[in-house]
């Protein structure tokens, strides 16, 4: 009989404490494993102050999730760098690391691939295999900072997977990752992006976390989001911000709207025009992104004239729009790339073997 073993990594403080208690254990010992587990130790041995019979409970009835790396690419241009990070079941997710004034920022995934199928997006088309648990999104960030030598400031859950749909696994994410006693990375310092899981948003709006909700928006009405996001055949976009009106009224936080260039599709100055009514008097703030080139996708992005224009309209309107940096251009940093040409490598290898 096979014994399913607990993700010791994802309970919070209280959990570990109750975990351990039932073990006989003193209270102070849950501050010591909590700390541990939250330097990124992967195995029990490394709990130096740990007693050895404790340790041999917890490596029977626990396990510690990690994020190897498998493929590391760093940019030549701003020094962005790219993972491909895998977990015991072999499952690979990608996540980058950014330089900012302000310091760097980790973007994770929350999924192994992703259901929403995006018709611009690398991940989308790769297919879903899995949520995330708590520890390895949290694993993805500990790694980050070993392997570079430094603390993580802002985290960004942009990678791979709509953060969303993998709701109680990140939102347990989001408090182990802000935990002063953890990694201590405030929620003003965290973005979650959606692609419109409007359920979700009004959950999201009841619990005031006071992180910032980017909302991948990238068209002004439904028949242009929904011929490129299949979201917006169950979420149209009026449905979709008013629950966004209603998270920015409820948490007093400025909705950041993700809206991909594409060129000849939504780039228009009508679209911008449509765009701009949709979000007057929103809390709002329109963060435009040249989309990115993906295999099989005949998607171009804008050119920069429509980018300007764009953004003079929206502003002429009132509402504050910039364009995107691209970071990481040379090693391809936006996800779902890496991981589908692994794959790719993967399968040819089998061929030749085979």
């Amino acid at each position: 009989m096979t014994i399913e073993k607990t993700d010791i990594k994802s309970m919070n403080q209280a959990e570990l404490q109750q975990f351990l208690e039932q073990m006989g254990q003193p209270r102070f010992r849950t501050g010591q494993v909590f700390g541990w587990l939250q330097k990124g130790v992967k195995t029990f041995d490394e709990m130096t102050n740990i007693p050895t019979g404790l340790k041999e409970k917890l490596v029977e009835s626990c396990y510690i999730s990690h994020a190897a790396i498998e493929k590391k690419l760093i940019s030549a241009y701003d020094s962005t760098v790219k993972y491909l990070f895998s977990f015991a079941d072999g499952e690979t997710v990608e996540s980058v690391v950014m330089q900012y004034h302000h310091g760097y920022t980790s973007c994770v995934s929350t999924q192994v691939g992703c259901k929403m199928g995006c018709d611009f997006c690398a991940t989308g088309k790769s297919g879903f295999r899995r949520n995330l648990t708590a520890s390895e999104i949290l694993s993805q960030i500990q790694t980050e900072q070993a392997d570079n030598g430094i603390r993580i400031s802002n985290v960004v859950l942009m990678g791979m997977g709509e953060p969303l749909d993998n709701y109680d696994n990140v939102l347990r994410f989001l408090e182990l990752v802000s935990c002063e006693n953890g990694l201590n990375i405030g929620m003003r310092h965290i973005s979650l992006s959606t692609c419109g899981i409007v359920p979700r948003i009004y959950d999201l709006a009841e619990r005031k976390l006071q992180l910032t909700l980017s909302v991948s928006l990238h068209a002004p009405n439904d028949e242009i989001r929904s011929r490129t996001m299949p979201v917006n055949k169950r979420y149209p976009i009026a449905e979709l911000l008013k629950a966004c009106r209603y998270y920015a009224e409820k948490t007093g936080r400025r909705i950041s709207f993700e809206y991909a260039m594409i060129d000849g599709v939504n780039d228009s100055d009508a679209c911008a025009r449509e765009l701009a009514g949709r979000l007057h008097g929103m809390l709002a703030h329109v963060n435009l992104i040249p989309v990115n080139s993906v295999s099989g996708s005949h998607y171009r992005k804008s050119r920069s004239d429509r980018l300007k224009s764009f953004v003079a309209i929206m502003e002429k309107a009132g509402i504050t729009a910039t364009v995107r940096r691209t970071l990481g251009s040379d090693i391809n940093a936006s996800c779902g790339q890496l991981r589908s040409s692994a794959a790719v490598s993967t399968a040819a290898k089998g061929e030749n073997t085979g």
